[in-house]
């Protein structure tokens, strides 16, 4: 396995584009009647460039020292998901209006290395970085299915980094710790994981995660994927060095199927989970759980919530601090990966206001991150013909996406 560790890009960083100021929030209980206008957005990433032909799965966390650090998967030969794919990164030091070169963070030759899921241990400072590792040659399919080695499946990987991004240390191996042993799929994230506030678990880290389980013994399905995702959160106690498996989804009835996962801290201490529901009979795309034991259980099976519209997709999550409110992102359209928004609850996700919508264009995965001053930054992939052109970044206030009613 290669793993490049310095901040030696491949190519020139992406020009300077200045943001909008940022507006301070004010009342948010009476929002003024228009919206303020949000900040210019600014491509991170560009397909075509640098060495790769796609960039994709967009993850986004701020170090203690108060950089910004975009991770996405870099794939070198196609914009599918499987082949040739690194896992590579970009900081930004003034809050994301220019962005350094491409660092190359996982390079595992001709195979797949992705799904970025990094976390900050707020005791340390240190970086956690989880990720997924498996053969070029090996589809999601063919994983599904079982017809892939152990060796060559999905594997969860772990590496770090103190110095706030600029170097990394080698991956680790923690398979045997996070995957049940009947389990095929497996994806970390792709988003950021948390590190709990409150409560008896303050300072675990909380990642989440989906799988797929094998057939039932018995069973003549053969593995189709809408009967065998889950949902799952793993966690950690000791800054990230070691993972356990905590809560999990085992819904198989096909109604609901937990995939790409997100979660938050709500401010009483319980976690928030939302997950993609992969073509679930049951109404709309997106599905909920919580959790009140630090992450290690779930109150109840993932359950539909309808009014959260938007196709099936990634989406993020982010709870604000200060007790301000839950926001959720993903693409407003019901059927079609375009018009990236962010919605905001007051009541922990029971509730949803109708948000606030970026741009018509084509959009898909994001992820959210708190800075300074009431404002949020989403990294998200859009374009003006297709949603995998670039990976860009957008800083709002939370005026602004509270305004949006």
């Amino acid at each position: 396995m290669r793993i490049r560790t310095a901040l030696s890009g491949v190519a020139a960083a992406a020009a300077a584009v200045l943001l909008g100021q940022a507006t301070a929030l004010a009342d948010t209980a009476a929002p003024p009647a228009a919206a303020p206008t949000p900040a210019a957005p600014v491509a991170v990433f560009q397909a075509g460039s640098e060495g790769y032909d796609t960039f994709r799965i967009p993850a986004v966390v701020r170090t203690r020292g108060g950089a910004l650090l975009a991770f996405a998967e870099g794939r070198r030969t196609g914009a599918g998901d499987t082949g040739d794919i690194d896992l590579v990164l970009k900081r930004s030091t003034d809050g994301g209006r220019t962005w350094g070169p491409l660092a190359v963070v996982g390079d595992n030759g001709p195979n797949t290395f992705g799904n970025p899921t990094p976390v900050v241990d707020p005791r340390t400072g240190r970086v956690v970085l989880l990720s997924t590792h498996n053969a070029g040659t090996a589809t999601e399919g063919a994983i599904l299915r079982g017809q892939v080695s152990a060796q060559d499946s999905r594997r969860v990987w772990v590496q770090h980094s103190d110095d706030e991004g600029r170097t990394w240390s080698a991956p680790t191996d923690i398979t045997d710790s996070v995957k049940a042993p009947d389990w095929r799929w497996y994806a970390t994230g792709p988003v950021h994981a948390i590190a709990l506030r409150h409560g008896p678990h303050a300072g675990r880290l909380v990642a989440p995660a989906n799988h797929s389980a094998a057939p039932a013994p018995g069973s003549t399905d053969t593995g189709a994927e809408a009967k065998y995702y889950g949902a799952h959160l793993i966690y950690s106690d000791d800054g990230g060095t070691s993972w356990r498996l905590g809560a999990v989804d085992d819904s198989v009835d096909g109604a609901v199927n937990g995939n790409e996962t997100t979660v938050a801290e709500l401010p009483d201490g319980r976690l928030y989970v939302n997950s993609r529901d992969q073509n679930g009979t049951s109404a709309g795309t997106r599905a909920v759980a919580y959790s009140r034991d630090g992450g290690r259980s779930f109150t109840a099976p993932l359950t539909p919530d309808p009014q959260l519209v938007c196709p099936v997709v990634q989406g993020s999550t982010l709870q604000t601090r200060g007790h301000g409110p839950l926001l959720f992102a993903a693409p407003s359209q019901p059927t079609t990966r375009a018009g990236m928004a962010v919605r905001a609850s007051r009541d922990g996700g029971a509730h949803w206001t109708a948000g606030l919508v970026l741009s018509s264009a084509p959009a898909a995965y994001s992820d959210l991150v708190e800075l300074p001053g009431r404002r949020v930054g989403l990294l998200y992939e859009t374009g003006q013909t297709g949603a995998y052109q670039t990976i860009t970044f957008q800083a709002l206030t939370l005026t602004q996406i509270l305004a949006a009613g």
